[in-house]
């Protein structure tokens, strides 16, 4: 995959999280399929394809990662937390659990860098304060 493509697709996988969250109605499928074409998004095939593995996980296991999210932020429910935020953090705990391949501190500073991109000022530290808790729990260091 070329040199920023995952970082592309996590920007892309984190809209179609976010269009789901807004109206769950929303098919997945369908905006992964059409997004990147109609909204001009530069995404190569290698990145399209991480993209809808990491959508698709998320969603089907939903229920899990909001779990470990709920369980590792802490003064923070889950729905009061931004919609950005909360969908930063399911990205990178599903790339935690799921594609154990990739080093928990790459995953944690692509979450940072998302949420410097698309979340408040306060949203970096947040997110990532609470992967580094989530990565422990999972027995992953941010040093691996």
């Amino acid at each position: 995959m070329a040199p920023g493509s995952r970082r592309k697709a996590r920007g892309f996988a984190l809209q179609v999280l976010y269009a789901r969250d807004v109206d769950r109605a929303t098919d997945v499928g369908g905006a992964l399929g059409v997004w990147g074409a109609s909204f001009e998004l530069d995404v190569d095939e290698p990145a399209h394809q991480f993209a809808t593995e990491l959508v698709t996980r998320s969603v089907e296991e939903l229920a899990a990662i909001d779990e470990v999210i709920a369980s590792a932020s802490r003064n923070w429910r889950l729905e009061r937390m931004s919609r950005v935020d909360r969908n930063i953090l399911r990205l990178a705990v599903c790339e935690l659990r799921s594609f154990t391949q990739t080093p928990v501190k790459v995953v944690i500073n692509e979450a940072v860098e998302l949420a410097k991109r698309f979340g408040t000022a306060e949203s970096p530290a947040f997110v990532n304060g609470i992967l580094d808790r989530i990565a422990a729990g999972l027995g992953r260091s941010s040093e691996s």
